[in-house]
């Protein structure tokens, strides 16, 4: 019997992120790294698509068994491919301000770097950068602001997604707003869902206890318990979808991978269901920080590994990669797992009206520096279906309710035709000429896979009216 105190229904986070239970799992997949017939029951169990345990998953994620590292890629691909389909959800990201009060180590943000200009959009600035936004075709931000009670305080966040949703510029509208921003409490939540939030996304950059808080030596953020209970209060507050998320390479990512899943066990033990999205960033180079100061670096082939691994233990969640990664690794996992990447993205304050001003206020390299015109492209060449829906989130299919239609299968009744005719919205007003060439092929062919026949004819005449000059018709 373990002596210690484990327990996924709990609410306290040494409780339900439990140090000792990590390292058993970690160990139980260590004694186990060459056990053919238990990984075999593992694959055989998650190829229902129900999922596996975080301990399960330590098992495959150790596993060096070529073939059975086969059979994992592929099961990956067969579960996105179940879920998913070739649906892949663009968006951008907006930093707004880069004061911050945290000493964050890995991050160019820490109140101690001298070297970055320390700056915060006003509204006509961020008027100014939804624009050129929705002049590239997006229609899904992530926000983003260091966290400063006195600079950044929640009411400059709530005036901020007032003035993005406010802005109508020729066709173009941001019509989902998903905010990532530091912990907070329980009514600052219940205001950010007031104010019409999609998701709310935080990242842990490590679960690891003794890590997290040497790497946040200062500032709130130092608060583990505070920040890693933070998304039990986000859902308190009234928040539908959260999003998850570790910096793979601040700690061993065996650690972070069982981690990340019994945090996703905890949500759907504790609120009843699982984290909307997860992300996947690995840490990079930035302005002040240096990556060989953290020895803990993934390389490719264990970072498409664990995107496999991720995708097979929560099936239905989301998986967000982010501009950090070059074209090549994003190619490599979009078919393993990935539902959603950015495009076109700046990671700096005003980086998409002054794209020319060196990137000193970025809070991180970007890799995949191509516009979003070059992303939709390439992506359709893959036979992808970039998608610019923000549907489920307007009709209130959030939370549970989204998730049992995930689980049912009746989603794709939704999701093909609201991704086909957003595409066209943005072929019709934003793409290039090979871009619409390519784009109006696809939809041609896709359209003929939605399986709902009412469906898939009034999806074929809204196509038809949005050559017209019609926007914005959703399932």
């Amino acid at each position: 019997m373990s002596s210690y105190k484990y327990d996924p229904k709990s609410l306290k986070a040494e409780e339900f992120i439990n140090h000792e239970e990590i390292l058993e799992s970690l160990d139980y997949a260590k004694k186990n790294k060459d056990n053919i017939p238990l990984m075999k029951e593992i694959l055989e169990k998650a190829k229902k698509a129900k999922g596996i345990s975080h301990k399960e998953a330590a098992v495959l994620m150790e596993c060096d068994d070529p073939e059975i590292n086969r059979q994992i890629r592929e099961l990956a691909m067969e579960i996105k491919e179940k879920f998913y389909g070739h649906r892949i959800v663009m968006f951008a990201p907006l930093y707004l301000s880069n004061y911050c009060v945290n000493g964050c180590t890995y991050c160019p943000y820490h109140h101690k770097n001298k070297h970055i200009p320390r700056i915060k959009l006003t509204q006509e600035q961020i008027r100014d950068e939804v624009i050129a936004l929705q002049d590239m075709g997006h229609k899904r931000l992530a926000i983003e602001s260091g966290e400063d009670p006195v600079n950044n305080p929640l009411e400059y966040i709530l005036e901020s997604i007032d003035t993005i949703y406010s802005i109508k510029h020729k066709n173009g509208a941001i019509r989902r707003v998903n905010v990532n921003i530091a912990a907070t409490t329980v009514e600052n939540y219940t205001r950010l869902k007031n104010a019409g939030i999609g998701t709310y996304i935080l990242f842990q950059e490590t679960y690891n206890k003794e890590s997290y808080e040497q790497l946040h030596p200062t500032g709130p953020k130092h608060d583990y318990a505070y920040h890693t209970e933070a998304m039990d209060r986000a859902m308190e507050g009234g928040i539908d979808d959260v999003g998850l998320g570790v910096l793979f390479g601040l700690e061993g990512y065996r650690y972070e991978l069982v981690g990340i899943l019994m945090h996703a066990e905890h949500l759907e033990a504790a609120q009843g269901v699982g984290p909307h999205t997860i992300s996947v960033p690995r840490i990079c180079p930035a302005d002040d920080i240096d990556t060989d100061d953290f020895s803990n670096a993934v390389p490719d082939e264990i970072f498409e590994k664990i995107v496999a691994v991720i995708r097979i233990a929560v099936p239905y969640t989301g998986m967000i990669i982010s501009t950090r990664e070059s074209q090549r690794t994003r190619e490599h996992v979009l078919h393993l797992g990935i539902s959603q990447i950015s495009g076109g993205s700046r990671t700096s304050v005003g980086g998409y009206t002054e794209p020319v001003r060196d990137d000193s206020s970025a809070q991180f390299d970007v890799s995949d520096t191509r516009t979003l015109d070059e992303v939709v492209n390439w992506l359709m060449k893959m036979g992808y279906i970039p998608s610019f829906c923000t549907a489920c989130y307007r009709a209130g299919r959030t939370g549970d309710r989204f998730m049992t239609l995930l689980k049912s299968g009746q989603i794709v009744n939704c999701c093909q035709p609201n991704a086909l005719m957003t595409l066209k919205e943005y072929l019709e007003d934003y793409a290039s000429p090979e871009t619409k060439q390519i784009g109006e092929e696809l939809i041609a062919r896709e359209i003929r896979k939605v399986p709902n026949e009412k469906v898939r004819e009034r999806a074929i005449q809204y196509l038809e009216e949005l050559k017209e000059g019609k926007r914005d018709f959703r399932f």
